[in-house]
């Protein structure tokens, strides 16, 4: 980052720190973000217990199970990554992927509760050594319906305002959509949804939380 766009960005945060409405809405959301994070991997453990569906997957029929850990682990965090970079420069973009990240992550809490589904034939577990952190020390497979790494990765494409961090994130959710498949990590029916989640709640989040937190600050 030049000296010139670091200046903007700290004039930008200071801004914006100095409303009410955003100071509130990054703490408020910070603390519930931390909570929901420490408490998930119960969560997925007590779902791990239970008995579920077995879907029949005629695409997932076809795809040879293959190990490809590495190639998924290096496009999510990639782009992770230039989100961080990103937030750092743009306090707008940080607060709405915050409270978008939040809504979706209790989505999926409430959906995975919902639709009880067994693993995929054939799953080869998925070796994220950051992720994994927050799942317990078992590995889940039954964290199914909608997927967690979709929804995030076509989340951040929804986030980014830069033409090229858009399309780098959205393809980067095709390339982790397609990977996730072909590990049999989840059924084709977790994946084409969850871009469909990832939207309504950017949508619904921006229109509720994020539009109250920057009413004054981007005026």
């Amino acid at each position: 980052m030049s000296w010139k766009r670091y200046t903007l960005a700290k004039q930008y945060w200071i801004t914006s720190w100095q409303e009410i409405n955003y100071r509130r809405s990054f703490i408020i959301g910070f603390i519930f973000l931390t909570i929901t994070l420490s408490i998930i991997s119960h969560f997925f453990q007590a779902i791990e217990q239970r008995e579920g569906v077995l879907l029949q997957d005629w695409i997932l029929a076809k795809i040879p199970a293959q190990d490809v850990s590495i190639p998924i682990f290096i496009l999510i965090w990639s782009t992770v990554f230039l989100l961080i970079i990103r937030s750092l420069q743009d306090p707008q973009l940080c607060i709405t992927f915050l409270w978008s990240y939040i809504l979706l992550t209790l989505s999926r809490l409430i959906t995975i509760g919902l639709v009880p589904l067994n693993a995929p034939l054939d799953l080869i577990p998925l070796i994220d050594p950051i992720s994994n952190q927050f799942y317990g020390t078992k590995f889940i497979t039954k964290d199914l319906f909608y997927s967690g790494h979709v929804s995030t990765q076509f989340l951040m494409f929804l986030c980014f305002s830069k033409r090229n961090d858009k399309i780098l994130a959205l393809c980067t959710t095709i390339g982790v959509s397609i990977l996730i498949l072909i590990q049999h990590v989840h059924y084709t029916l977790d994946v084409v949804s969850a871009p469909i989640f990832s939207y309504i709640i950017w949508t619904t989040a921006r229109k509720t939380i994020i539009k109250h937190a920057l009413k004054k600050s981007f005026k």
